[in-house]
């Protein structure tokens, strides 16, 4: 039988790979949207894992609320990235800082 803290050690481990992957890779922006939906998915298992443990539904609702505004914001960001690498041929952070006006 899994415990809470099981749990929760495994959303704080992929949380921190999230975090580390966000500052050591810093120029690639299809990296950076990866470890921002490790993080989020991270936060997720920890709701999920304190709804079971608490008997309450209200944790998992909530889960199914943030993976809609996930998918929201991978669609949002590929799309910007589509055309970044229309505008500029190149994906690299550095290189959004040239697009202001």
């Amino acid at each position: 039988m899994l415990a809470l803290s099981d749990f929760l050690i495994v959303g704080a481990v992929l949380f921190c790979l999230s975090i580390a992957g966000i500052f050591l890779n810093r120029k690639n922006i299809i990296i950076l949207l990866m470890c921002i939906e490790l993080m989020l998915l991270a936060v997720n298992m920890n709701f999920i894992a304190f709804s079971h443990f608490s008997g309450d539904i209200a944790g998992q609702v909530f889960v199914f609320f943030i993976l809609t505004v996930a998918a929201a914001e991978a669609a949002i960001g590929l799309a910007i990235l589509v055309v970044l690498f229309r505008n500029k041929h190149t994906i690299n952070v550095e290189d959004i800082n040239s697009m202001k006006g």
